[in-house]
């Protein structure tokens, strides 16, 4: 049975998804606070952390932040983040912190168990990904999260790493700006699409690539982007 974690200190709430997700099939465990969500974590070992930003001793975008930091320990695990914040700058902020969709308060039950479906879909299918192609220039140590340009390790943001990694599975593959950020988080294509511009611009700059002289990510006029980096 699948099991997850809701790391929420509105205990209230917590029931009732609690009883909501239970009578759907899946095994639910409630956190208050941050030291005993991760408590529980290193006990359970839950497929998948629903967490609520708004948190006492350390907010959700911290835990988060320190999920993904300690991979060895909680590993890729996935993240489903509550808040009652409606900006569009807060949500980027948690997923690029690593979490794998993001949830504004209120919610319907109905949707939070069809995201929740979505994210253990996606990632099994991660368990199954195209090996990562070797490309001239790029050294990836895919246990460390490390990437090295041209002998030289640059500092990528899950976002950016995720993006990069997508890219050398599928080389000379036309991704749309919609296409790559639902498979990168499988968060909703049409809010969120017009951050993919400014992702890709940011992994050009730190892979010292531009956009006129493609080495690795190319722009392709009207429909998205390729990445043209050699392989080996």
């Amino acid at each position: 049975m699948t099991k997850i974690l809701i790391l929420d200190d509105d205990e209230k709430l917590g029931q009732l998804l609690t009883q909501y997700l239970e009578r759907n099939g899946i095994e639910c465990h409630v956190a208050l606070d941050p030291p005993q969500g991760f408590e529980m974590l290193k006990r359970l070992k839950p497929d998948l952390l629903i967490l609520d930003v708004m948190l006492p001793v350390k907010d959700g975008f911290e835990v988060c932040k320190e999920i993904r930091a300690k991979s060895s320990i909680y590993g890729d695990l996935p993240i489903l983040m509550l808040t009652a914040h409606t900006e569009v700058s807060d949500r980027i902020a948690g997923l690029e912190l690593g979490a794998d969709d993001y949830l504004p308060k209120p919610f319907d039950a109905r949707e939070l168990l069809a995201r929740v479906r979505s994210i253990l879909r996606r990632s099994a299918d991660d368990a199954e990904l195209r090996e990562i192609r070797r490309i001239e220039g790029l050294d990836v140590d895919a246990p460390r999260r490390e990437v090295k340009l041209d002998g030289e390790v640059i500092d990528l943001t899950t976002m950016e790493y995720e993006l990069l990694i997508l890219f050398m599975q599928y080389p000379n593959k036309t991704f749309t700006r919609d296409e790559l950020m639902n498979r990168l988080r499988g968060i909703n294509a049409e809010l969120f699409s017009r951050a993919v511009d400014t992702l890709v611009s940011r992994l050009r700059h730190k892979l010292e690539d531009t956009s006129k002289t493609p080495r690795y990510i190319k722009t392709i006029w009207g429909r998205g982007y390729t990445f043209v980096g050699k392989q080996l």
